[in-house]
């Protein structure tokens, strides 16, 4: 269902949500967070979508604010979706216009789930930083996706200069699978130290970086990346090479949503590794409400110890 609600205000909003649940059947109870995306018009449906899919394993409020032109005459023009039009959420998309949207806080601050926790998301324009912004100083999770970004390199390289608890990216959310795997094939024998690190990754990847200073971080052995050209690999991750005594072993993609584990005396093993979906990247962050230490140390620690911005650069 679907209510629409043009120049209206947030107490009017707040009133018609009641008056959905007891009207429509609607019911609130089990939401555990409120989810606050920040938006641009005209790209609010994927990541509602997105949001919708992600509701059905964690039940939530969902708030998308949009802010249009500041000359524009004040208004806020509001819309309310429950049932089939939310998957197992409420979303409440706001479109403010003009001095309407001067204030984003003032917003949502009516909409949140009292006594629940605030995640904040920003699919595309960030703020610089995050964590200090109207939305992110509600939020205990504040999310932003260096592949939007206009410049993803400069972004991930400026991630630890404005970290604070609680911030994420996806690049980084991206790399689970590598991740994981890579964790395994260490956990099985031989048990050799690895003695150096090679990965590749496309241009425009910038989970490349990430997953290289968190092997740098992790294993403490000299970390060499690249990105690739395009014509040899459009995009995401292409490998991860370990060296060790016995023999390197090899994760690599030879076309996207596939790997092969190449490892020295076992056969060859093909594994479906597809890029994760906005759904998936968001269902897994919102797992957790507490800070990702791991990556705060990654995105400081780790790509500190693979070298300088400029060093960086001159693997572009």
């Amino acid at each position: 269902m679907i209510v629409e609600l043009p120049d209206t205000t947030v107490s009017k909003i707040s009133k018609a949500l009641v008056n959905v649940r007891e009207e429509g059947g609607a019911v609130a109870l089990g939401r555990v967070l409120t989810l606050i995306i920040v938006t641009r018009h005209g790209a609010e449906e994927e990541v509602i979508e997105a949001a919708n899919d992600a509701s059905r394993e964690h039940p939530m409020r969902v708030l998308v604010v949009m802010v249009g032109g500041g000359d524009a005459d004040p208004r806020l023009d509001a819309q309310i979706r429950v049932g089939g039009d939310a998957g197992a959420s409420e979303v409440v998309v706001l479109r403010a216009h003009g001095a309407a949207g001067s204030n984003a806080e003032s917003l949502v601050t009516g909409l949140l789930l009292p006594d629940a926790p605030v995640v904040a998301w920003w699919p595309s324009e960030t703020p610089k930083t995050p964590s200090r912004s109207e939305i992110g100083k509600i939020a205990q999770r504040r999310i932003t996706d260096a592949s939007n970004q206009p410049d993803p390199t400069a972004w991930v390289d400026s991630l630890g200069s404005h970290y604070s608890p609680g911030d994420t990216d996806f690049a980084w959310t991206r790399l689970t699978r590598w991740r994981e795997q890579l964790a395994a094939v260490l956990d099985q024998p031989p048990y050799e130290p690895v003695t150096s690190v090679t990965v590749r990754g496309g241009a425009d990847s910038p989970s490349t970086v990430l997953l290289a200073a968190w092997l740098r971080l992790k294993l403490d052995v000299p970390v060499d990346y690249a990105y690739l050209p395009a014509d040899e690999w459009a995009s995401g991750i292409k490998s991860v090479r370990l060296t060790r005594p016995g023999g390197d072993t090899l994760l690599e993609r030879p076309e996207p949503g596939v790997a092969v584990l190449t490892q020295p005396d076992q056969p060859a093993h093909e594994l479906a590794f597809p890029r994760r979906t906005l759904r998936e990247c968001l269902a897994e962050e919102l797992r957790r409400l507490d800070p990702d230490v791991l990556y705060g140390r990654v995105i400081s620690e780790g790509l500190e110890l693979l070298g300088s911005a400029e060093t960086r650069e001159t693997h572009g």
